[in-house]
């Protein structure tokens, strides 16, 4: 033995002594060699210590599965020595996916049967760490009959090795059952603590053993964990003054398995957790640890509210706690105990909120969402005071998700109008640069839909302005609101008791856009809405005209294309039109914020078309029509993108705020209910109208029927799915706003060209076919009539198909013919579908789908991809 250890530790000593990894190759190559050598001369003297160097080796990370039959080796003969060693490279240079394996399978089976209970102890040791599934059903009955071995270490080794055959092969849990239920009355401790594990890994795999344990081991396991709780100072199991934690945290463990879901195992163990609850010292880690387990298993257990509000004030100690780790657990316990009993966790909520403003990151995360979730409509003021103070104090990394998490509370729980937008008047000051575009959207969604708060809004976001400049968000919502309501802030229209006097003149108001245009922190968008809110207040304010022309015009020789038309429609329209200025930049209607709804479900920066679908419930008691919803079916999430409006456009990104109603009205064009966007959203770009009279505000209204506008920024819409227009096809064109012509309608041709039907969409549920139709005399125009069958034995109710084509393509969709799709082929929906293909001849057609219906009143959604369209189209 001792030549065996010199040997060993010349090695070691050789490998420690490189300095390079190279010579550590070298060395550990030629022990190799020499451990090759000896393999292949059979040495029987010095098998075991080459073995002990494989260990080594392979402990280093180097390969060592040529030594893999010589465990095996070892492990067949005689001697206990030789079987240490052996058995030590079999755990450790194997594991259980090695075929090898099976060729120890008998070597343990005659080792479990040893007389030497050494020997059995070293077969159950490795047969408890690498014990495949077809090991555990050939060997199981040695282990279970070695569960009542005489000397307790054998036992409690077998216990161990049982738990590894369960969770191997579940279906030999009942073989252990009882054999498992006599080790719970063990008085040695090894023994008992692993036969409560084994217990609890027994009810996990066996409802069976679940039921037994409850119903013959439940006042037992009360008893032993009172015996615990109550035992005398004892050094061999003692930690910090706690006796035996390890088998307190294990019996705890096994109750809660017991008691979930039972209410006879779950009051008989009442007592007894009440008395750990409030005995245990939370002093010590230990003692911390057993109150955890505790509280876990109150929480799980069918328990009255008492034991439940004791166990979430002992998480309130915790949370007091200096070590962030037990504070952490604390705070994860909490979030699931809030849905147990709401109310108790309520009463620490002081304490969560001072968690939230932890030094530590994932507790500080940890925190909020957990005040998050505290939130509710009776708490809402003051918690959301706290959050907003503690924003203005926050670390940068940290104001991303708080100020989300705020924004959030706010959309959600906001008592009234005045107060959601005083609220987000303070984020946006305090972190606008942290705040996402869908929020700054629906605070001018609120805002528009006050009315009665509109001149205080307005001066409050001229306040905000003076004190937070460089905050993004704040300065799009203030000179939105500006441009929209700057008439109010000059003349303090609807000043409320709660508001100062303040005098804003009409320089002071321009003062504000132009600051924000020429700021060196502005982007695209912002300067963008600037120019649209000076062309505003060029009609509002007619005294600053001049001024404003002046302004718009140093943008005519911008770098930056957007800006540069956008400088020269407007000075165009200041200029040349000011009989119809006013008409253009008339206020914006109220915009629908069933439609912003809509739109936050998935943003687009494709042509989408959708029909409408069912009452949506908003924020603040308002319910209102669903307009189309818009759903992001490419994926590609930009918030530039308007939904379709019930009003007409996207109210929101029509920055110009134009309501074309009343005009449409006047002309001969025949509007019927809209659910696209069929209004002319960039008024400056009208594409091929055709009128249907003269008059100024036809002009302004007409739209040649199946036109899809384009907005300023590159952005296609949908037409309206019912806009149908009633004058004749050779009507004289329509003076463009900028002193332009618009092209004369082409002259029909006749393209009979017949295209085959396509089965386009088909699943296990539902089947679409397509077939194709062109328009005479517009080859780049394509109908196509979508037929939806239904292939199951269910009806499918509240049907609604979307479509979204990347941008060279322009989508329309018409109404469908139904909403309800009968079983079993006995019927059908259809709808019509029409593509613009503006690369026509140069790309193919492309198309992403989603249906959503109604199944058994589940809600079902199926997606995909339409690329194998004809050719031609």
């Amino acid at each position: 033995m001792w030549h065996l250890l010199s040997k060993c530790r010349d090695m070691i000593r050789a490998i420690r002594a490189c300095k390079t990894a190279a010579e550590e190759r070298a060395v550990v190559r030629k022990e190799c060699a020499a451990i090759r050598a000896a393999i292949n001369e059979n040495d029987h003297d010095y098998r075991h210590r080459n073995l002990a160097k494989l260990m080594f080796i392979h402990m280093l990370g180097y390969p060592t599965h040529f030594g893999q039959m010589e465990c095996l080796k070892l492990i067949a003969s005689a001697g206990f020595p030789e079987k240490r060693i052996g058995y030590l490279g079999l755990m450790l240079l194997l594991d259980e996916r090695q075929e090898v394996l099976m060729l120890v399978t008998n070597s343990l089976k005659q080792d479990l049967n040893h007389t030497n209970q050494y020997i059995v102890g070293l077969a159950l040791c490795a047969l408890g760490n690498i014990c495949s599934a077809e090991m555990a059903r050939d060997l199981a009955p040695e282990v279970e009959r070695l569960l009542q071995f005489r000397d307790p270490n054998i036992r409690k080794k077998a216990a161990l090795c049982s738990i590894r055959i369960i969770r191997k092969v579940p279906e030999l849990a009942e073989n252990f059952i009882n054999p498992a239920a006599t080790l719970l009355k063990e008085k040695h401790h090894g023994v008992l603590i692993t036969g409560v594990q084994l217990c609890t890994d027994l009810c996990k795999v066996s409802e069976e053993a679940l039921e037994y344990f409850r119903k013959k081991c439940t006042e037992g396991l009360v008893k032993t964990l009172k015996d615990v709780v109550n035992s005398p100072y004892a050094p061999e199991y003692d930690i910090a003054g706690i006796t035996d934690p390890f088998l307190h945290i294990r019996l705890l463990k096994l109750l809660r398995v017991l008691g979930q879901g039972d209410a006879d195992a779950s009051e008989c163990m009442n007592d007894i957790l009440a008395q750990v609850a409030t005995k245990t010292e939370s002093n010590k880690n230990a003692g911390n640890a057993i109150l955890y387990e505790c509280v876990e298993t109150i929480m799980s257990i069918e328990d009255s509210g008492g034991l439940r509000v004791l166990a979430i004030n002992i998480l309130g100690r915790f949370l007091s706690n200096r070590d962030n780790n037990i504070r952490y657990v604390a705070l994860n316990m909490l979030m699931k105990a809030i849905t147990v009993d709401a109310q108790a966790v309520q009463r620490h909520r002081a304490t969560i909120l001072e968690c939230v403003k932890d030094s530590d990151a994932s507790i500080r995360k940890r925190a909020l969402e957990l005040v998050y979730v505290l939130v509710n409509a009776s708490n809402v003021k003051p918690l959301t005071k706290e959050l907003i103070d503690y924003l203005e104090v926050s670390d940068q990394e940290f104001k991303g998700d708080l100020t989300a998490k705020i924004c959030s509370i706010v959309t959600k729980f906001s008592p009234e109008k005045i107060w959601y937008i005083d609220q987000m008047l303070k984020v946006l000051s305090e972190a606008g640069n942290f705040v996402k575009d869908e929020v700054w959207h629906a605070l001018i969604v609120v805002i528009s839909n006050a009315s009665d708060l509109h001149g205080y809004t307005v001066r409050a976001l001229y306040r905000a302005f003076q004190l937070s400049a460089e905050q993004e968000s704040l300065v799009r919502v203030a000179i939105w609101c500006i441009g929209e309501y700057g008439d109010m802030l000059v003349n303090n229209v609807g000043m409320l008791d709660i508001e100062d006097p303040m005098t804003v003149t009409e320089y002071d108001a321009v003062d504000v856009i132009e600051v924000a245009i020429k700021h060196h922190t502005s982007d695209l968008t912002t300067k963008a809405m600037g120019l649209i809110a000076l062309l505003k207040l060029s009609s509002r304010f007619p005294s600053c005209s001049e001024r404003i022309k002046d302004i718009v015009v140093q943008y005519k020789g911008s770098l930056v294309l957007e800006l540069q038309q956008r400088s020269l429609e407007l000075n165009s329209i200041i200029a040349k039109h000011q009989n119809i200025r006013s008409t253009l930049v008339e206020r914006m209607p109220v915009l629908d914020e069933a439609t912003f709804i809509g739109k936050k479900a998935g943003s687009m920066q494709s042509t989408v078309s959708s029909p409408s679908g069912a009452s949506i419930n908003l924020p603040n008691g308002v319910a209102k029509p669903s307009a189309a919803p818009l759903v992001d079916l490419l994926d590609l999430g930009s918030d530039d993108v308007p939904a379709p409006s019930s009003s007409g456009g996207d109210l929101l990104h029509d920055l110009l705020g134009v309501d074309l109603a009343p005009a449409s009205k006047q002309s001969g064009v025949n509007h019927s209910p809209n659910n696209g966007t069929d209004v002319l959203l960039d008024l400056l770009s009208i594409g091929s109208p055709t009128p249907s009279s003269s008059s100024l505000p036809d002009m302004l209204s007409s739209s040649e029927g199946n036109k899809t506008p384009v907005s300023p920024l590159g952005l296609t819409f949908p037409s309206s799915n019912s806009t149908q227009a009633t004058s004749s096809v050779g009507a004289a064109p329509v003076i463009d706003l900028l002193d332009g012509f618009a092209a004369s309608t082409p002259k029909h041709e006749n393209n009979g060209t017949a295209y085959p039907s396509v089965v386009a969409f088909e699943s296990s549920n539902l089947k679409m076919v397509f077939n194709f139709s062109k328009q005479p005399g517009n080859p780049q125009t394509t109908v196509i009539e979508a037929t939806f069958t239904n292939l199951s034995t269910n009806v499918y109710t509240d049907f609604i198909f979307q479509a979204a084509v990347p941008k060279f393509l322009q989508l329309h969709l018409e109404p469908a013919s139904g909403n309800t799709l009968p079983a079993s082929d006995n019927g059908s929906i259809t709808q019509t579908l029409r593509v613009t293909n503006s690369q026509h001849g140069k790309k193919s057609l492309v198309m992403r789908i989603r249906i959503a219906y109604k199944m058994n009143n589940k809600d079902v959604l199926e997606e995909g991809q339409i690329n194998k369209f004809p050719p031609g189209l």
